[in-house]
């Protein structure tokens, strides 16, 4: 389906709050709590993007995904690994075997700010490693110009280099940039049209991260998309998102506004990295009937 720039409809910022306040006075049951901080943890991708990135943190990080609490043996993996280009093969060699997919940023992460050529180098780069995943940014310079066809051109290309890799491609929009939930719709709907198969809120390197507001309005762009063409797209809010309460109330989210198909780390992750262990730590306490400080969950 070809897509209007002008069709993003405007978003009503209030029923949006109030609709958000909602699914967090929702009680949970114990049973229910179980399950759901698990499929958290299974939907996590742990992330490490850091100057200071050797293959040794990779390899440590690629263990944790696999095994997030020795302890605890019953846990799932988390989904995957998110990783610079440079490690992917790295990552793939201490993951092989496992479930556990190998994401890695592209496209002049985190900034955008660099031409096409170099954005698909950077792509081409992570694919050829072997990357199961993409995750690229926006340029939010042009679209915060208006420059909305440069946007979706920009997608569509870096989504045909990951159509030769059989690579899904998530579009990063840094929504604590793109400011207002009126552009957050429109960034959503210019995505989906150019062809991600998840978008995700942020790159966790600038202080506005995932809010609830924001990914309940992403969410309702990938409903509408799907009432349209009947096609599934994922969410990756990122960013901000540390404790297994709030983890379960996106959870809460995400199942009353799309259902019971979205439940699974095909079509929802969560990039937040401190989480796990939050989410360990709460496992343990209901496994234990107490809580262990964070002291007892290894960093990465």
């Amino acid at each position: 389906m070809e897509y209007n720039f002008k069709n993003s409809p405007t978003v009503d910022q209030v029923g949006i709050e109030e609709r958000v306040a909602r699914f967090n006075t929702r009680s949970i049951k114990k049973e229910s709590k179980v399950k759901a901080l698990k499929l958290a943890l299974n939907m996590i991708d742990l992330t490490t993007l850091e100057g200071k990135d050797t293959d040794g943190k990779v390899k440590q990080m690629c263990y944790k995904a696999m095994h997030p609490h020795d302890a605890l043996p019953d846990l799932p993996s988390t989904a995957a690994v998110c990783v610079y280009p440079t490690f992917v093969k790295t990552a793939k060699e201490a993951l092989k075997g496992s479930n556990v997919k190998v994401a890695s940023v592209s496209t002049a992460f985190p900034s955008g700010n660099s031409t096409l050529q170099i954005k698909l180098l950077d792509t081409q780069l992570a694919l050829d490693y072997g990357a199961d995943e993409i995750d690229m940014v926006i340029s939010r310079g042009e679209f915060l110009k208006g420059n909305y066809n440069f946007v979706f051109d920009e997608i569509a290309t870096i989504k045909e280099a990951c159509k030769k890799h059989n690579a899904r491609l998530k579009v990063i929009f840094e929504t604590g940039e793109i400011s207002t939930l009126d552009n957050v719709r429109k960034a959503s709907d210019i995505a989906i049209y150019a062809g991600a198969d998840f978008i995700k809120t942020s790159t966790g390197k600038i202080g506005v991260a995932a809010t609830m507001p924001v990914t309940l309005v992403m969410l309702d762009a990938i409903k509408d998309y799907y009432y349209k063409t009947g096609i599934m797209i994922g969410m990756k809010p990122a960013g901000g998102i540390s404790t297994a309460k709030g983890s379960i109330q996106y959870l809460v989210m995400l199942h009353e506004t799309l259902g019971n198909a979205w439940l699974d780390n095909k079509w929802f992750r969560f990039g937040a990295s401190s989480l796990a262990n939050d989410i360990i730590l709460q496992l343990e306490k209901e496994v234990r009937g107490v809580y262990f400080s964070k002291d007892y969950i290894s960093v990465d």
